[in-house]
């Protein structure tokens, strides 16, 4: 049901976890942990899904703070459960919150400051990690809580991997060449999630030893997660959330 990083193990205070599709109780195509209120499941599997995902991690559903989100680089400083528009990254520092982003191919990011007691829930599809989203959230939280890298860990969560990620010119343009290779072959790009937003923790400080990257892609392992692509678009959603009791 839950993949918990390692990375934050030594944190007894804090939630962290990233979903798969395992222990719920949607019918195919959403089997079986869909956690999206967007998709065509019924809602009372939903929230029965997410009411088991939440215990699983010692919180209840209406303490979930989320937002639509929209692929941007919105950060939405988080005081109270509940939804929201137009954010793809939400940060707070209230205890009893479950920060959650929807993912489905695109890279759930968790972060947490443990001087600061600050945690962030960060949602990166190729747009939001052109556009520095994870970077635009450290900022925002040095701004606001003083946040420094020395003192983050970081998750970065199952997505799509760089051997799956084919792209068109017009998504290549947007990364920087460490980020992206070309197969001759196929004459088309891959761009590698998980590389781009693990150079923008590490460009704000944030050390090496202290970022777990998964191992593990939405669309090679598309039996643990959800994949928007692999499915053609009939899928389930997934979840990457963050907390403190």
């Amino acid at each position: 049901m839950t993949i918990q990083p390692e990375i934050f193990a030594q944190f007894p205070a804090l939630a962290a976890a990233q979903s798969t599709r395992h222990g719920g109780v949607s019918p195919a195509p959403f089997n079986s942990l869909n956690l999206g209120k967007s998709t065509a499941d019924d809602p009372d599997n939903v929230a029965e899904n997410r009411r088991r995902f939440c215990a699983a991690l010692g919180f209840r559903p209406d303490q979930m703070a989320w937002s639509k989100q929209i692929h941007g680089d919105q950060i939405r400083h988080t005081i109270a459960p509940g939804g929201a528009e137009g954010f793809d990254a939400l940060v707070t520092n209230v205890p009893g919150i479950l920060l959650a982003v929807s993912v489905a191919d695109c890279t759930p990011i968790l972060i947490y400051d443990h001087r600061q007691k600050v945690v962030a829930a960060i949602h990166a599809g190729w747009r939001g990690t052109a556009a520095g989203i994870v970077a635009k959230t450290l900022i925002f939280m040095e701004k606001t809580f003083e946040t420094r890298g020395l003192d983050c860990f970081a998750y970065i969560g199952t997505c799509i991997d760089e051997c799956s990620f084919e792209v068109g010119d017009e998504v290549a343009d947007e990364f920087a060449k460490p980020f992206k290779r070309f197969d001759a072959g196929r004459g088309k790009f891959f761009v590698d999630l998980k590389k781009a937003n693990a150079a923008q923790l590490l460009a704000f400080g944030v050390p090496e030893s202290q970022i777990e990257i998964s191992p593990n892609c939405t669309m090679r392992h598309d039996a643990d997660f959800f994949s928007h692509r692999k499915s053609g678009g009939q899928t389930g959603r997934g979840m990457g959330v963050i907390g403190l009791h």
